[in-house]
């Protein structure tokens, strides 16, 4: 039995419906009008995380991490997943954990119930219905301490408070809020950080072995090794939108990308932009190689009734062969998958889109290809938004086989904003989100 097995309450967990939706092919064909059920996208599984209570996981692995839980169970495992090599098993990455917002005197405050968790790397196996964890690798620094999740720079980053916005709590520089994952050859992982943001190397026992950061960032007093190799124009990056997605070529470079328009050269012209970007990095030459320019659908495409540009987001990207990505345009609510090439001719790196004094700046052009600007060409594969039993906030997306994709989403700890998000003991009103894997099968494969 795993050692996380034990938990705090019984959950109650089903097979999704599968439900037919209309399709199109990876390379651009649409499933035509009327077409059979079995020739539409479906949930073919589904499988939950049981609840297991975050201190015993926390000091499980680290002793004494984590003096109060306050209720809150393992969650946020579904920032990103990686095929781990054997059926049926995977490895995900916690993001920063548990966090939230409370509005004092008109202004939100970032909460951190559990200063003291530390994000791991998490190995999971799904079985039937259930997701199980089978190890949990803590992400230490070069000394052996955890990395946290709080936030780097007084300044740059949100301040930190506990978990009622009353109390300010200290940055860490060595803080991580990390997001996608890879495994490379040799055992190592490699993660991407939303911070920064930064590419993050860790070893196969979590150390961190480098973090990679935009050029200018000056982050001292990290106890690990920092290199600034970045395009400085990543210092731009939204608040809590740094990189999300993480992709492995099969050469070994690296794919990271950016999860919201850069805010130049303001937050409202990023917030109104859909031009962001997917950034390529050599593991042997420890540099960034390539830029891509990548364009969201319009919102009300991705999901219809929304009209907040804002709201897009890409989450995770993944590898299928050459230089190929599936990269996923979402909001909290749904999502679309589709595939792209990385086109040598594409490669924006160094040149004009890199000098955040250019104007107007990438994120402001309303149509860059019109400007010149070689945006990556995308054909959809599937909109999860219309397939039954597909849950919200899916974040971490795996290649199963040619036909089949899992999917997991970020459940947020459980945690909601404002005060309400815990009783008057402190403890957590949970949400009743659960960590889901879902397996979606497309017939015409990838």
């Amino acid at each position: 039995m795993s050692p996380y097995a034990a938990g705090r309450r019984r959950v109650h967990r089903s097979v999704a419906a599968a439900v037919p939706l209309a399709l199109m092919g990876a390379l651009g064909a649409a499933v035509p009008a009327g077409a059979a059920p079995d020739e539409a996208a479906q949930v073919v599984r589904t499988a939950t995380l049981g609840d297991i209570p975050l201190g015993a996981f926390s000091n499980a692995l680290l002793p004494g991490t984590v003096g109060d839980d306050r209720g809150v169970d393992l969650g946020g495992i579904g920032s990103d997943m990686y095929p781990a090599g054997a059926k049926g098993e995977f490895w995900t990455v916690t993001d920063r954990g548990p966090n939230g917002q409370i509005k004092v005197d008109g202004s939100k405050r970032r909460t951190f119930p559990v200063p003291g968790f530390d994000p791991a790397i998490v190995r999971i196996r799904v079985t039937g219905d259930t997701v199980r964890v089978l190890k949990a690798v803590p992400i230490t620094t070069s000394s052996g301490k955890p990395v946290s999740g709080l936030p780097n720079q007084p300044g740059r980053d949100e301040a930190p408070y506990s978990y009622d916005a009353k109390t300010s709590l200290s940055y860490d520089p060595d803080g991580l809020d990390t997001e996608g994952i890879v495994r490379a050859q040799d055992g190592s992982f490699w993660l991407v950080d939303e911070y920064g943001p930064s590419l993050v190397h860790v070893s196969a026992r979590g150390k961190v072995l480098t973090r990679y950061v935009p050029k200018g960032l000056h982050l001292t007093g990290a106890d690990y090794p920092v290199v600034e190799a970045l395009p400085a124009v990543l210092l731009h990056r939204k608040i809590n939108r740094g990189f999300e997605g993480l992709a492995q070529l099969p050469g070994g470079d690296l794919v990271m990308a950016l999860q919201s328009p850069l805010s130049l050269p303001d937050a409202d012209a990023g917030n109104a932009s859909r031009n962001t970007r997917l950034v390529r990095f050599s593991p042997k030459k420890q540099a960034v190689t390539g830029e891509y320019v990548y364009r969201f659908d319009p919102v009300g495409v991705v999901d219809p009734g929304e009209d907040d540009t804002s709201e897009l987001k890409i989450s995770s990207v993944v590898a299928v062969g050459g230089d190929r990505l599936l990269v996923e345009e979402r909001t909290d609510r749904t999502a679309r998958l589709h595939l792209v090439r990385l086109d040598r001719a594409a490669n924006v790196l160094g040149g004009r889109w890199d000098d955040d004094t250019a104007s107007p700046s990438l994120e402001q052009l309303d149509d860059p290809a019109a400007a010149g600007v070689p945006v990556l060409a995308k054909r959809l594969v599937v909109d999860l938004g219309q397939v039954g039993g597909v849950p919200g906030k899916i974040e971490g997306i795996a290649r199963v086989d040619h036909d089949t994709l899992a999917l997991i989403n970020d459940n947020d700890f459980g945690m909601t904003d404002g005060t309400g998000a815990f009783d008057a003991r402190g403890r957590l009103v949970d949400s009743g989100v659960e960590t889901t894997v879902t397996y979606l099968r497309l017939p015409r494969g990838i």
